[in-house]
């Protein structure tokens, strides 16, 4: 199993960029709820947090631990959400594209350098920051940016399941399980779920 490092990290600090940040979405590919984008931006030089790696590969308990460790370590965090009427509005390429603008603007520091897992971030500068294939298994950064946005919204699908018991959110966080699929063929499209996504093919 790949761990990620701090290397591309260390190699932007050795180059004189202070505050590297690592960023990440949750919940692109999901058929309901919000799409979640984590930001980290570690302390320069810092050591890597035993544990930390692609939050899809760890245990519930595991990454809220975690979380709660990079929160701690970390210079500055944010998680964005952008929501379902957006998404439907405007697509999921253009909403996961507004959620990392907006996880840059909350975090307490101004990156002067980011990582991103896979992608660039439009409008913003692209010679200061980087698309990193695999970022979020390879990265730390990027990594610690998946482990707080999935947290924060396994969380938030959690509630949503209350208020839907019927489609099993809690479990499957809207992907489009098996479960999820029979669920929407028995009882519809609720509110939260992503017509955008072409879903009445489940109906």
């Amino acid at each position: 199993m790949v761990a990620p490092t701090l290397d591309i990290e260390t190699k932007l600090w050795n180059s004189g960029y202070s505050y590297v940040c690592g960023i990440d979405e949750v919940g692109r590919g999901s058929f309901a709820g919000p799409v979640c984008v984590g930001a980290v931006i570690f302390p320069k030089n810092c050591e890597l947090l035993d544990g930390v790696m692609d939050s899809k590969l760890l245990k519930s308990r595991e990454r809220e631990r975690l979380a709660e460790e990079i929160k701690s370590q970390a210079l500055a965090w944010a998680v964005a959400e952008i929501g379902v009427s957006a998404i439907n509005k405007v697509g999921i390429g253009k909403s996961t594209q507004m959620a990392f603008r907006k996880a840059v603007k909350l975090l307490d520091y101004s990156p002067d350098y980011i990582l991103v897992d896979a992608f660039y971030i439009r409008h913003l500068n692209r010679k200061k920051q980087k698309a990193v294939k695999d970022g979020d298994t390879i990265c730390a950064s990027i990594s610690a940016a998946s482990i707080i946005a999935k947290v924060y919204r396994d969380k938030l699908m959690k509630k949503l399941s209350k208020k839907y018991p019927q489609y099993g959110f809690g479990r499957h966080k809207g992907y489009g399980t098996k479960r999820h699929q029979e669920a929407i063929r028995k009882y519809g499209l609720s509110k939260i779920h992503r017509k955008s996504f072409d879903l009445s093919k489940f109906l």
